[in-house]
């Protein structure tokens, strides 16, 4: 009997995950469908990738090159946070990979969930932003949800077939990123490039700088505990720079189940897509008799960000938006060159001084804790310049 293709919609086509999923899809074209793809600003590789797997429809950015876009494939093309909705919620599709950066991953990702889609979700801002309203709307709409990040797929596969009231602690594990082991007090005339050269990973420019300043890994504790349901003081950090073990699961009678395997991102992606089987996706087997596994505590006074990320998760309400909206900015300061990168934390520390807060009731208050979040970090930043 011929299996069904899964309709895809890939959110994020031309990132490091959005091509991870692809190469996936490359490998099993009878089981996976592109119905929808939605790229940024890397025109070339999005029509390369709309020719190879022929979808109903592409979102771009801008609508000029939309325009121009649509000419040439001659399909619909849309543009703006409308036409990645739209991606998202295209009837053909029945699992959105959500591998937007940033804040701009938000809205399509919870219009998918309101309209019955399946969610792989590489965006960790998602839950950051909107955690408890997020589980809300997968809850009531009675759809699957599954972790792409690393760490997230792990606990989840450490999880299945335990009970949730015997768990004691997540432990989430950290490369420690180009920095580990450099001097602290050197850390203020660090450059983009050396921040940009991550030593296990091939990411985008946003998240590599996350995970020089640990921020990834903060980002990785709110999400953590927005969808597993774990407290913060249950989550617990190590540095493991190997990358082979990617998250642990510590239950009541002291046993560790961990989820290990090569660092490579298909193959989580690839279980999120095929769950509850298992697809070969091209990982290079672990040699255990060659493996030397290394793990150590964070340092705070070299990872602040960490702590900020901590604090503003027992916060709570608006907190964790204005957070991850402040580092936003402040990285990309970093990557133009107006802000060192000890400034990031320290702008981000500044910010979240001022924050008021409020009750997370609705996306509209995430929208306006992200637009107070953004407004400050540039304000502090422009004072420092």
């Amino acid at each position: 009997m011929d299996r069904e293709q899964k309709g895809l919609a890939i959110l994020g086509s031309t990132g490091s995950i959005g091509t991870s999923a692809l190469d996936v899809v490359r490998r099993y074209p009878e089981r996976f469908r592109v119905v929808t793809l939605a790229g940024g600003t890397n025109m070339e590789l999005l029509k390369r990738q709309a020719e190879e797997f022929r979808p109903e429809l592409v979102s771009v950015l801008e609508s000029d090159a939309a325009s121009k876009l649509k000419r040439e494939l001659g399909i619909p093309v849309k543009a703006g946070a409308e036409g990645a909705i739209e991606a998202a919620i295209h009837p053909g599709v029945k699992t959105v990979v959500s591998a937007v950066s940033g804040a701009a991953g938000l809205l399509p990702t919870v219009a998918a969930i309101r309209a019955g889609k399946d969610i792989a979700l590489a965006n960790k801002e998602t839950l950051v932003l909107a955690g408890p309203l997020v589980m809300e709307e997968v809850k009531a709409r009675g759809v699957r949800l599954m972790p792409v990040d690393s760490e997230h797929s792990a606990v989840f596969q450490s999880l299945l077939g335990h009970r949730a009231e015997d768990l004691t602690r997540v432990i989430l594990t950290a490369s420690g990123g180009p920095f580990l082991k450099r001097r602290s007090d050197s850390l203020h005339s660090v450059t983009p490039d050396e921040a940009l050269r991550h030593p296990r990973w091939n990411m985008g420019r946003k998240i590599s700088i996350d995970s020089a300043t640990l921020m990834n890994k903060g980002l990785e504790v709110i999400e953590a505990s927005f969808l597993f349901g774990v407290p913060a003081e249950k989550i617990s950090v190590v540095i493991h720079p190997e990358s082979i073990v990617h998250s642990m699961v510590e239950y009541a009678d002291g046993s560790v189940i961990s989820q290990m395997s090569s660092p490579d991102m298909r193959g989580p992606i690839a279980y999120a897509l095929s769950f509850p089987e298992r697809i070969e996706a091209g990982l290079k087997r672990l040699d255990f008799s060659r493996l030397m596994l290394d793990f150590s505590s964070p340092e705070p006074g070299r990872f602040p960000c960490l702590a900020l990320a901590y604090a503003a998760l027992k916060e709570g309400g608006t907190h964790p938006a204005v957070l991850n909206a402040v580092d936003e900015v402040a990285v990309e300061m970093f990557l133009k060159g107006r802000l060192p990168f000890t400034g990031i934390p320290e702008v981000i520390a500044a910010a979240l001084g001022r924050y008021q807060g409020r009750r997370l009731s609705s996306i509209e208050d995430v929208i306006e804790a992200d637009r107070w979040g953004r407004e400050e970090a540039r304000s502090l930043i422009e004072a420092l310049n």
